[in-house]
């Protein structure tokens, strides 16, 4: 092999790892795809939704440091939607809409929703869908005893809300369990009718 083609060869390897490492960097630290598995955010995230995620926005984490933030921008704010790592098995992600922070009260009372004893009524993508309401005897579904929210602490729901597995049941999620804020739809596939959602597709998140 002449020295020419060594040197073309050398050239692309490097161009490849370049990349490799710019993907991995920005994968790490800054954007990150994720794919909707599940109902519990309909209706504002269909299954098939494919998002991505700013990692950078709640500070960039250091790797193997168990969520320690190099650079701190902002906590997450009410209603921000957002990605953390499933407290009950930290291998698996969940992504829901952030209710209430650090020192907030809670309470839910037949499905009604307050927060800081205020009674919340502009969550247009709150979804009931079951007409029944469960006693506080039952489940958590649609009666929680007021609660605040610990420090460094949040409490999430699903926007879909009488189907959805969060706060209400098994706890707060801890700030650096986070990952990144939902920003907008890339890709919606509808795999009930087997087509792409272009209408989905760029829709931003808020």
């Amino acid at each position: 092999m002449s020295q020419k083609k060594k040197n073309a060869w050398r050239e692309n390897i490097e161009a490849i790892l370049i990349a490799v490492v710019i993907a991995l960097f920005i994968r790490t630290f800054i954007i990150q795809a994720f794919k909707i598995p599940s109902g519990s955010m309909l209706e504002t995230l269909q299954i098939g939704d494919q998002i991505l995620v700013n990692k950078f926005i709640y500070g960039v984490k250091i790797p193997f440091t168990n969520g320690k933030t190099l650079i701190p921008v902002k906590n997450p704010e009410r209603n921000d939607i957002v990605v953390f790592k499933y407290p009950e098995d930290p291998s698996k992600d969940y992504i829901k809409r952030v209710i209430a922070v650090a020192g907030d009260t809670l309470e839910i009372v037949n499905k009604k929703l307050y927060v800081n004893d205020k009674l919340i009524t502009d969550q247009p993508w709150a979804q009931y869908k079951d007409p029944r309401i469960l006693p506080g005897q039952i489940t958590t579904r649609d009666n929680l005893r007021k609660i605040t929210v610990p420090a460094n602490k949040l409490f999430v729901m699903g926007d879909n809300r009488d189907n959805s597995h969060d706060s209400r049941f098994w706890g707060f999620v801890d700030l650096s369990e986070v990952r990144g804020e939902a920003i907008v739809i890339y890709w919606s596939w509808d795999k009930a009718h087997f087509s792409v959602r272009f209408n989905r597709i760029g829709t931003l998140l808020f």
